[in-house]
């Protein structure tokens, strides 16, 4: 949630105003300049969350479909896109100003390979190469699972997501959780710990 103005990150329309600015950060081993604005999440700087997966995943597939699941201002999906030129990018989020931004980003870093876009949009025959995600936990645990459940079986056999996750909001739970709601479809471990967070790794099955 932005604090200052009240609107949830997962607002699909944030009501307050977008009091546009820009942040450097340190994307893919380069420093950037970026584009943020209220109403998104962390929009004053690189979250800890995000900071933590960014430090932790492998290199993402060079080609393909890749997922940037909640992707706010975009440091994942940029992240994605500058590391893998020759891959497909999907941006997904509900909060429109957010998809603006990541947008506006990727042609500000000259990335062509970003398409930044709301859920519905995502064609049904997209499969996944890679899903790199700081999920909205504050979204409650129903609408979690349900996104989660739609998503990670969209991976293409023997491919990864990666879902970092703060321990005390839930991590350790939501890893069992997928356990056993994914059963022999896929294999969930946790691949990292940093500072509070949890990165866990579910990789789809390739029988």
């Amino acid at each position: 949630m932005d604090e200052a103005a009240g609107d949830h990150y997962f607002t699909a329309q944030p009501a307050s105003p977008a009091e546009r600015r820009e942040i450097t950060v340190w994307l893919a081993e380069r420093e950037v300049t970026v584009e943020t604005a209220g109403g998104v999440f962390s929009s004053f700087r690189l979250d800890q969350g995000t900071r933590a997966l960014l430090a932790s995943v492998p290199a993402p597939p060079p080609s393909g479909d890749l997922l940037d699941l909640g992707c706010g201002w975009g440091p994942i999906a940029l992240t994605l896109a500058l590391r893998s030129p020759h891959a497909r990018v999907w941006a997904v989020d509900v909060n429109e100003r957010a998809l603006d931004l990541v947008r506006r980003n990727a042609e500000r870093l000259g990335l062509d390979n970003i398409t930044a876009v709301t859920p519905d949009e995502v064609p049904d025959d997209v499969m996944l190469a890679a899903i790199w995600s700081n999920p909205p936990i504050r979204v409650g645990k129903e609408a979690l699972h349900a996104m989660l459940l739609h998503w990670l079986p969209r991976l293409v056999p023997g491919m990864s997501a990666h879902l970092v996750v703060q321990r005390n909001l839930g991590a350790d739970s939501l890893q069992a959780w997928l356990a056993d709601q994914l059963g022999a479809a896929a294999t969930v471990t946790r691949s990292a710990s940093v500072k509070g967070f949890r990165v866990l790794r579910v990789e789809a099955s390739s029988a």
